[in-house]
């Protein structure tokens, strides 16, 4: 007898290929929760490429580690993510996240000049997932 227990999802592989295209930056790694090899993706622009390439088939499984790594609930990953990579420099992942305080901090200061949203890059899936096991009790 086989037992299946359902994972709920946190990632989707569809905004995890959208990031893919952009992953000489490592925008995939970010987003599934990797910031050491993200960090080094993008400052060695995917590997020279070649990690870029292995990666279109290693996605599906990060999607995976992701959706059992970190916890689903109020706030959803990839919309948080996209906030944060096209608007981060504005805050608006961390107000979409209830962060009022540094939300606005983040939009007067750019980020705190760039520190900060780079910083949110290392850290949103940690952030996202504290506050989906504050709100889930």
């Amino acid at each position: 007898m086989n037992i299946t227990v359902a994972v709920p999802v946190t990632h989707s592989t569809l905004i995890g290929y959208l990031f893919w295209l952009f992953g000489f930056t490592g925008a995939h790694r970010f987003y599934y929760g990797r910031p050491v090899s993200g960090v080094i993706w993008l400052l060695t622009a995917g590997l020279l490429g070649i990690g870029w390439v292995i990666d279109a088939f290693l996605v599906p499984g990060m999607n995976d580690e992701a959706n059992r790594r970190f916890v689903a609930g109020r706030y959803d990953y990839s919309v948080a993510w996209l906030l944060q990579t096209f608007l981060g420099a504005l805050g608006i992942h961390r107000l979409y996240l209830g962060k009022i305080g540094t939300g606005l901090l983040w939009l007067f200061t750019g980020g705190l000049f760039g520190i900060g949203w780079l910083y949110d890059f290392c850290t949103l899936n940690r952030q996202i997932d504290e506050r989906n096991r504050l709100y889930r009790r």
